[in-house]
């Protein structure tokens, strides 16, 4: 079995600071990319496909990142997947460069691969932690998003001006700050993830011979197993009522006369909320179980569509409640959902597994925000809040049994 070393130890640092390079370049492309878009094709319908793109990348980026982990383990996966988003951001300061908006839409897909090397490196925490650690593993390099998800944007003024400095189009500059910062997290997963942690895990498993599985066999095995399809299901709902209720909250507060500084405010916090206190729902999760906090995730789910629903647009003490409610959700979601689904099928299948979980979350992310805009264009803000709200319902009735089992057991 996976035992806490001082490899794992090491190996926990590495991706962290990938992590934090990563959010620096993600961060960066989303605080500028629609606006970028826009200027260069005029058209506030193609700066919205800006985000459309990254998202598809990283849903498609995310299965080719499995594929290669569970063939050939984390460091060349995670390697190929920033070191793709390198080439995107390199191809962005060249869209940038000379005007063209579909080569920045391209480069934006490629740049989706970042997203997906970033949420394949949580489960690699967890490849060599001992099972009672698992869940706080994880949360540890979720958490280390959090100082890339707050300097990346704040990093977009000053890059622009040493981009101008150096020749370049000053909106190019968050794009090679984006390029730069793929580009080190690249070298540092290939140059530290020495020994790979999920052959490491391979290793110790006297079962896992034979060729790899293939994708049949991956998704039998995630449906063989309640409790990883509840893991899934943790991950899959926060995403899609984080996405749509975030996404529509801006659009929500301006129809109040909200000002961008204000609006900014709210978001912060919110993203606050996604990941400073990931550590502690990790904590939580080894100590009390991973059904509990899936259930409490699932009541902060509710009570943010709640809160959301009942906001006008200028409530903003109550949609900044909303939207940290939302925020803390979903990374209970995330950390329990992901240490659930990751413990839950043997380690021959599950670098498939993940990377189908991960699949789903972006897919479920991308559905989210499509929904969310058609349900406030036909109905209105309150009404997505009360579909959040009816949503998260379920699956806190599934968690919160699944919690009572595991306390009878």
């Amino acid at each position: 079995m996976p035992v806490d070393t001082a490899v794992q130890r090491r190996i926990l640092a590495v991706l962290a600071a990938a992590q934090v390079l990563g959010g620096v370049g993600v961060a960066a492309a989303i605080a500028v990319s629609a606006l970028v878009a826009s200027r260069l094709s005029g058209s506030e319908a193609v700066g919205g496909l800006a985000q459309t793109g990254t998202v598809i990348g990283a849903a498609v980026a995310s299965f080719v990142v499995s594929r290669v982990a569970a063939r050939s383990g984390r460091r060349p996966a995670l390697s190929l997947g920033y070191g793709v988003a390198a080439l995107g951001g390199a191809g962005a300061v060249v869209a940038v460069s000379v005007g063209s908006a579909p080569a920045l839409l391209v480069a934006l897909v490629l740049l989706g691969s970042a997203t997906a090397a970033g949420l394949a490196a949580r489960f690699a925490a967890t490849d060599l932690a001992a099972p009672e650690r698992r869940a706080r593993a994880l949360a540890m390099v979720v958490w280390a998003t959090t100082v890339g998800a707050v300097a990346g944007p704040n990093l977009a003024g000053p890059v622009q001006a040493a981009a101008g400095a150096i020749g370049l189009e000053p909106a190019a500059g968050p794009f090679l700050l984006c390029a730069c910062a793929f580009a080190l997290a690249t070298l540092g997963t290939w140059v530290g993830l020495r020994p790979d942690p999920l052959l490491l895990a391979r290793g110790a498993e006297k079962s896992d011979a034979g060729p790899p599985p293939g994708a049949a066999e991956v998704r039998a095995a995630l449906l063989a197993s309640p409790a990883a399809l509840l893991g899934l299901g943790g991950i899959v709902v926060g995403h899609l009522l984080m996405v749509g209720l975030m996404s529509m909250t801006p659009v929500h507060m301006d129809h109040g006369g909200a000002t961008l500084t204000v609006v900014g405010l709210v978001i912060s916090l919110h993203v606050a909320g996604m990941y400073a206190l990931s550590p502690l729902f990790g904590w939580l999760a080894d100590r009390a179980g991973r059904p509990l906090v899936l259930a409490l995730a699932a009541a902060l789910l509710l009570a943010s569509g709640v809160l959301c629903a009942l906001a006008g647009p200028a409530d903003t003490g109550l949609l900044a409640a909303g939207l940290v409610l939302l925020g803390l959700g979903w990374s209970g979601g995330l950390v329990a959902g992901s240490a659930l689904l990751t413990e839950s099928v043997p380690v021959r299948v599950r670098a498939g597994v993940q990377g189908l979980g991960d699949v789903a979350m972006n897919v479920s992310g991308a559905v989210g925000g499509v929904a969310a805009g058609l349900v406030v264009a036909g109905a209105s803000y309150a009404v997505l809040g009360v579909l959040a709200a009816v949503i998260a319902v379920p699956y806190l009735v599934a968690a919160g049994s699944a919690r009572g089992r595991e306390a009878l057991s």
